[in-house]
């Protein structure tokens, strides 16, 4: 994983410093798309200078192409999101645990990944935001434009199937109950994964989640990302910090 951590300091030449006091730091949990890893937000985007007068720490976990699950074939993906990373970078780090403290955002794979952790686990999380994602893994499997890689599909469910599972983010949503977090859904209008992000968001307006939406111009590239993680954290409840 790649971290990074609020600094009380403004002392960086062009940067601005955080004022997070004596109090554990809110986190966001950013999560990389199918080609990339860990370190892929810091190389493609601005993330470190956008987050440093915030006070947030950014945790940004590798998980190759797995989708954020445990992998039929492979390891178990999953179970280190949800499980063993809050529990390891507490233990390294300074963070908060408090659910109004915590969020998580991905892009493409990884907004997949936001979405299923938040609903599979909404009391964790505040807000949770997916950028580009790929949000209908089901629909995509055998999509005539963009079909899912057999091999990739093959490694992370074999013969299972992904629909009414919980794997599948549409199905979590149509049956999500109690106190879900607050959602942001962006996705650019020329996008491949625009039609599933419709869904998903027509989904979530029908069982009356707590929404933010964004389809506007822009296509599945870094150019759209660095815009919208700006927009994310704007949209983050951080209060005062």
């Amino acid at each position: 994983m790649t971290v990074l951590l609020p600094e009380r300091s403004s002392a960086g030449i062009g940067m601005a410093g955080s004022s997070t006091g004596d109090d554990d730091p809110p986190v966001l949990y950013l999560l990389h798309g199918l080609t990339d890893d860990d370190t892929i937000w810091t190389r493609r985007t601005s993330i470190e200078r956008y987050v440093a007068p915030l006070g947030l720490a950014v945790v940004m976990p590798q998980v190759a192409r797995s989708f954020y699950t445990d992998e039929t074939h492979g390891n178990r993906y999953w179970t280190f999101l949800s499980e063993e990373l809050p529990e390891v970078c507490r233990s390294f780090f300074r963070l908060s645990d408090r659910r109004e403290d915590t969020f998580v955002a991905g892009l493409s794979m990884g907004g997949y990944g936001a979405m299923k952790w938040a609903l599979r686990q909404p009391d964790r999380f505040a807000a949770a935001a997916s950028l580009s994602g790929a949000l209908n893994v089901a629909h995509r499997r055998n999509h005539p434009t963009s079909p899912m890689d057999p091999a990739v599909w093959h490694t992370v469910w074999g013969d299972r199937e992904v629909a009414s599972a919980d794997d599948d983010t549409v199905a979590l949503l149509e049956r999500a109950g109690g106190d879900l977090p607050a959602l942001y859904v962006a996705c650019g209008t020329e996008d491949f994964l625009h039609e599933d992000n419709t869904r998903f968001v027509e989904t979530a307006r029908r069982r009356g989640a707590p929404l933010t939406v964004d389809f506007s111009p822009g296509g599945h590239d870094w150019a759209y990302w660095d815009a919208r993680i700006q927009d994310v954290l704007a949209w983050l409840p951080l209060g005062d910090r």
